[in-house]
């Protein structure tokens, strides 16, 4: 083959690759962003560049073309849409978006239950949903999430127990339920550790008032503490025993008065000897 015909079938071959697409998209992806951007709710068209022609290819390698959203090698890999005024609900095919390491929504007014179906972010590291209207019970179904470093859930509408199982998580180092209507004891597994040192303080528990046990402070007794009602009750036997103490001795000085008069009575009476 001659020099010329090497030069030929070269500029072919760069003439079809440049034919070529310069990034594929994911069809997941896609879907995952479709459906996210038709669950919520964007009164300030904060969201306005989500369109479907972007979703068909969001990423060029490490760039994303969507705001909020960032890429890796061709993936959407984090997706953060916090304090946007966002409304509407978290969409279950989140799920899609398998690549996902980070998925921050916090500081919006999303309502809803958080899906189970966020189980399949395998990758998932960081989920912060906090300061949002998420309502219903923490999906035991995160555990799943064996990579999980972070979850926030702090100022929601949370109902429910906290599920034993995400004590399993064991890269699991910020822990915050914070400022919800959970109810029952916390998880062990949660709140201690080897030496007796709590996992995660206090503070990542406060603001549930049916929540209790370690490391919160004991449960105060509804209305009156127990000393105080105890107090009561040591009060007022005390006070009955004065009323009655007191009232014994002006029955016995009346008494003692009527005795008295009775006699210088019966003396006037009495004939002198």
């Amino acid at each position: 083959m001659g020099g010329r015909d090497k030069l030929i079938i070269l500029l072919m071959s760069l003439f079809c690759a440049a034919q070529l697409p310069i990034s594929t998209s994911d069809p997941s992806d896609e879907a995952c962003l479709t459906h996210l951007r038709e669950s919520l709710e964007d009164p300030l068209n904060n969201l306005q560049n989500w369109t479907k022609s972007i979703f068909a290819n969001p990423c060029s390698g490490f760039t994303s073309y969507l705001p909020g959203a960032t890429c890796n090698n061709g993936r959407i890999y984090k997706l953060s849409l916090t304090n946007l005024s966002l409304q509407g609900s978290i969409s279950p095919y989140l799920s899609n978006c398998t690549n996902l390491q980070t998925l921050d929504l916090s500081s919006n007014s999303i309502t809803g239950p958080i899906p189970a179906e966020l189980q399949s972010l395998v990758n998932l590291a960081v989920l912060n949903l906090s300061s949002n209207r998420l309502e219903s019970e923490i999906p035991p179904q995160l555990t799943m999430c064996a990579y999980l470093n972070v979850i926030d859930l702090h100022d929601n509408l949370l109902t429910g127990q906290i599920p034993q199982q995400l004590g399993l998580l064991s890269r699991l180092s910020a822990f915050d339920v914070s400022n919800n209507k959970l109810s029952g004891q916390i998880p062990a597994s949660l709140a201690n550790r080897s030496g007796g040192l709590p996992r995660f303080n206090s503070t990542s528990f406060e603001g549930n008032k049916d929540l209790y046990g370690y490391p919160l402070p004991p449960l105060k007794t509804k209305g009156l503490s127990v000393l105080a009602i105890v107090g009561i009750g040591l009060g007022s036997g005390l006070a009955s025993l004065v009323l009655s103490f007191t009232g014994v001795c002006i029955w016995l000085k009346i008494t003692e008065q009527k005795m008295a008069a009775e006699e210088g009575k019966i003396s006037q009476l009495m004939p002198d000897y």
